[in-house]
């Protein structure tokens, strides 16, 4: 018989068929800080929303830097050349987000907002004039990946390649560790991925070219964003870039593909957006509560503590599962209802709640949502699944494969 304790919610497996929701249900209501293991060493699992947001708030007791953000436990040397700015506390945090949120303004958004919609367009056309497509293929990758290497200054030449390289962080089963020309150990790469070694060595050179030819894009901002007189570093900047072709595409990939799987599994709520286009804020916020990119993350406490009562020792793991939070029914009324009334308040984790580490490129990610929800209700797009869909295997990234699906506007 299957019980509560024996589904590893760390297994890729367990995550097969979406988020497995009966299981953090049961978890949020008779073991919310619940004792599990993982590769042999024991974890906090941290499942309701307001233990989730308790964690994420207190960086001085649950610490990003100690043990880092993943599960998997690290060396040193393996957290030396791992480090990116969501896996240090503060003031080395403060430092990386200072440098980082010149790229991310409302102002500098803002303007990234006319070439979002130019390529969010040109995708919807192409896709209603062929009909029967992937939606993986035709709309959720293309359309994050082109505007972040857009925004990056990347040469629209090297979108693919870079999707591979994003794509095998996630899964990289089959590809040789001396893939890209890789020489360095797989177990001091983000991801144990030869494609982090790629998305490094492309950052270089990114790097190297804008200070000798800066132009008007991320990439010129962050190597002459200063903080305190500073630059970022050759290892910090590498890391950054490497964040954010990852985040800037994985995720927000991951979130157009779960909200457009919704509108065809609910179609009255697609229905309700072109009757009632003010509503695309609230569509865009229940997307991302529902989508759940990042489906869990880690820290390590730094003290003995207490978290809803159970007590927590000093360099225990505790892992926060925002699949678990986002669905908490004390927070979120029916909340396996796809609904986009649903009002905004209280707000969804899957960028962290608010506080110092939440996601520095959210902005981003809602705008490229927002303006791809607003060119489908000026078009009136009808989305119909003809196939099955197929996820991600993964753990971490709430992912979709494949969707294939029959596209038409009016």
């Amino acid at each position: 018989m299957t019980t509560l304790e024996s589904i590893d919610i760390t297994e890729p497996g367990a995550y097969a068929d979406g988020i497995p929701h009966a299981v953090f249900a049961e978890m949020r209501r008779t073991d919310p800080v619940a004792l599990r293991m993982y590769e042999g060493r024991p974890y906090w699992a941290i499942t309701r929303y307001r233990d989730v947001v308790t964690v994420t708030r207190d960086p001085q007791t649950y610490s990003s830097a100690r043990g880092m953000t993943n599960l998997p436990d690290l060396t040193e040397e393996q957290m030396t050349a791992r480090r990116s700015i969501i896996d240090t506390d503060a003031p080395e945090h403060v430092r990386l987000r200072k440098l980082g949120i010149p790229a991310f303004t409302s102002h500098r958004v803002k303007s990234y907002e006319d070439v979002t919609r130019e390529i969010t367009v040109e995708l919807l056309e192409a896709a209603s004039e062929q009909g029967s497509i992937d939606v993986v293929q035709a709309l959720s990758a293309p359309l994050p990946i082109r505007v972040i290497i857009n925004i990056l200054g990347v040469p629209e030449d090297d979108a693919a390649m870079l999707v591979q390289w994003s794509d095998e962080l996630i899964d990289s089963t089959g590809v040789p560790a001396d893939a890209y020309g890789n020489t360095t150990p797989l177990e001091l790469l983000p991801f144990s991925a030869p494609a982090s070694h790629a998305l490094f060595e492309y950052g270089r050179m990114m790097r190297d070219e804008r200070t000798r030819n800066p132009k008007d894009d991320l990439t010129t901002a962050l190597v002459e964003a200063r903080y305190e007189g500073e630059a970022l570093s050759d290892l910090d900047f590498k890391n950054m870039f490497h964040v954010l072709v990852f985040a800037g595409n994985e995720t927000t990939r991951t979130a157009i593909s779960n909200g457009l799987l919704a509108f065809t599994e609910n179609p009255d709520q697609l229905d309700l957006l072109y009757r009632r286009p003010e509503l695309v804020e609230n569509a865009v916020e229940e997307i991302i509560r529902w989508a759940t990119p990042v489906l869990h993350m880690r820290r390590t406490a730094t003290c003995d503590t207490e978290l809803a009562g159970v007590p927590i020792r000093e360099d225990d793991k505790v892992v926060m599962f925002y699949c678990s939070a986002n669905f908490d029914d004390d927070e979120f009324p029916d909340p396996l209802r796809f609904d986009i009334t649903r009002p905004i308040k209280p707000p969804q984790v899957s960028f962290g709640a608010k506080g110092p580490h939440h996601c520095l490129g959210a902005p981003l990610a809602r705008m490229e949502i927002r303006v791809l929800l607003e060119e489908m209700i000026n078009r009136r797009i009808c989305l119909d699944r003809t196939g099955p869909v197929l996820r991600t295997r993964s753990s971490f990234v709430n992912g979709i494969a494949a969707f294939p699906a029959h596209l038409t506007s009016s």
